[in-house]
């Protein structure tokens, strides 16, 4: 996956905003909250990370297919180190995951707000 496939996979989810932040890392967003990570900035250096499920955290940590991501590791972030060597669809899924796990922490207000 390309980075401008990323950043249109993201925005394509419901209520997705993005913001520049840490350098040029670009963070995606739902409600305020982060549900993934792209950038050459400190944070990321042109990787990208996102929230995972436990079950996927463990088994793309085990696999080596992903790292924990610095800082967000115990919240269930993953880091992908070479986006490129992904299936567009893998990651398309993935950030869809992120995006519900995140939205579905917000209060019943916020979705409500959201329409989500």
């Amino acid at each position: 996956m390309t980075p401008k496939a990323f950043h249109e996979a993201a925005m394509a989810l419901p209520a997705a905003t993005m913001t520049v932040q840490w350098g040029d890392d670009q963070v995606y967003k739902v409600g305020g909250k982060m549900f993934a990570v792209i950038g050459t900035g400190v944070t990321h250096g042109g990787g990208a990370s996102f929230k995972v499920s436990d079950v996927a955290y463990e088994v793309l940590i085990e696999t080596g297919r992903a790292i924990a991501a610095p800082y967000l590791a115990r919240a269930k972030w993953v880091k992908i180190a070479d986006l490129a060597s992904f299936d567009d669809a893998e990651v398309a899924d993935w950030l869809k995951t992120a995006h519900a796990l995140v939205s579905a922490k917000l209060t019943k207000k916020a979705r409500a707000e959201l329409r989500l």
